[in-house]
């Protein structure tokens, strides 16, 4: 992927202060490996659709069927939006219909919720600390509330799915959905049992692709659209585009006389959101096409390798993963050899040496959410600055080295204890040599590795 340099030149003029903020985090992002797996770079053309002035349409309801006048042009732009989210992954749009107007993956998942269940129905799906999502029916989150949450665990010692555990744990409380897909599994999902289980039981089958759904339009990853009901996507992670999602849904038609896919339109519009973000959908639609290029295509496989090889490197350095290695693009460091509630330490520690990354739960996590034991890291980012396998052998010793200089800061329970333990974390992270040292390698390094729109 290219992208050209954004010069901000009106930025500049009309509001200084705006346009230093942005010039910082440039200059940040330059200087520093992105290792979130859930960030991406979005290409220029992306990006000026979503500066343009369809930003300033009003276009309630969908396609031919709007509340406001002047929409002739704006359905072309979701009508072509649609086909090519299709086209993406080979979908027949006789059997399956896409929403393209969800705001972010978050609505999308509540509105599939909204369409398919009443308040107070069961949706099972993978605990939030062992690597499912916070829309998921997290306690904190609406899911959680509006609707009863069954979980079903990984199995403890491999840390993987255990589908005869799903099995049975369907078979007894007969949930309204079933959901598959996550925001920190390492390993590759087998949607066709997920699907198999929802229909012995009953349930819709749903699968939140977000993180993955690159790697399933690329073929590197399996493909839930054969046989789930349901499928929810973001758009701005390995798809590389707006910060946006999608729904797709099969038309089968339910008793009521309503299909899946008619039930979920009216679950968006009108009972979620209003207006569409109809600029943000344009820049959907050229992800979407950019997706379907050979470019892409080898970009997600590169992804995949990227993480494979930064998981090697990190266990050679004497890392624990959790469940032994990764086969996508995002792998998680299990920090409990060196004690519990480590993550909020090293992600600090990392950040200082401009490394990005994000404290994350790990499976039977033993200290807190808010204080995880664990390190999430992904590869779809520093893959379109043009990262190897072999540059990984060099990030994951930069890793390991940080996280060791760090190990001796201990997470307390008591609220106060811990507190004094992160003020001093704080006040001596400034001298750290490891993190100084490793700061200035990072930094020489990624010099060779050109940010997609920074000069």
């Amino acid at each position: 992927m290219t992208r050209r340099a954004m010069n901000y030149t009106n930025v500049q003029a009309e509001d200084p202060e705006i346009y230093q903020i942005i010039k910082k985090e440039e200059q940040r992002q330059k200087e520093g490996l992105e290792l979130i797996p859930s960030e991406n770079y979005a290409s220029a053309a992306v990006l000026e659709a979503m500066g343009s002035i369809l930003n300033d349409k009003y276009a309630e309801g969908y396609p031919k069927k709007r509340y406001y006048g002047g929409n002739q042009f704006i359905d072309e732009v979701e009508s072509l939006c649609q086909k090519r989210a299709l086209a993406a992954y080979g979908l027949d749009p006789k059997e399956w219909a896409v929403n393209v107007q969800p705001l972010s993956g978050s609505p999308a998942n509540i509105a599939v919720y909204f369409a398919l269940m009443n308040f107070g129905e069961k949706l099972m799906a993978l605990q939030l600390t062992e690597g499912g999502h916070l829309t998921h029916g997290a306690d904190a989150n609406f899911s959680g509330r509006a609707y009863k949450p069954v979980f079903y665990p990984l199995d403890p010692q491999s840390q993987m799915l255990d589908y005869d555990v799903v099995r049975k744990l369907a078979q007894e409380h007969r949930p309204k959905i079933l959901l598959a897909g996550y925001t920190a599994y390492p390993r590759t999902i087998d949607f066709s049992k997920f699907a198999q289980i929802a229909k012995e039981v009953g349930a819709y089958s749903m699968a939140d692709i977000s993180h993955i759904s690159g790697l399933v339009s690329a073929g590197v990853h399996p493909s839930p659209f054969p046989d789930m009901d349901v499928v929810t996507t973001t758009t701005h992670k390995l798809l590389r585009g707006p910060r946006a999602a999608v729904i797709f849904s099969k038309r089968a038609t339910l008793k009521d006389g309503k299909s899946i896919s008619e039930l979920i339109d009216k679950a968006i519009f009108p009972g979620l959101q209003g207006g569409p973000h109809e600029h943000t959908i344009a820049g959907v639609a050229i992800a979407f096409k950019e997706a379907q290029t050979s470019e892409f295509k080898t970009y997600a496989a590169q992804v995949i390798k990227n993480a494979k090889a930064l998981a090697e490197s990190l266990m050679a350095e004497g890392l624990k993963l959790v469940s032994g290695g990764t086969d996508n693009h995002l792998l998680l460091v299990d920090l409990t050899p060196f004690g519990p509630g480590k993550g909020i330490f090293v992600q600090q520690a990392l950040e200082e040496a401009s490394i990005t990354a994000n404290k994350n739960t790990i499976p039977g996590e033993p200290a807190s959410p808010f204080f995880p034991s664990g390190l999430r890291l992904g590869t779809p980012s520093i893959t379109t600055r043009g990262f190897k396998e072999g540059d990984m052998q060099q990030v994951g010793k930069w890793i390991a080295d940080v996280i060791k200089s760090v190990k001796d800061y201990n997470y307390f329970p008591e609220k106060e204890k811990r507190q004094a333990e992160i003020d001093r974390f704080k006040k001596e992270l400034a001298n750290n040599e490891v993190i100084a040292k490793v700061r200035k390698e990072v930094n020489e390094f990624c010099s060779k590795f050109p940010v997609p729109g920074i000069e």
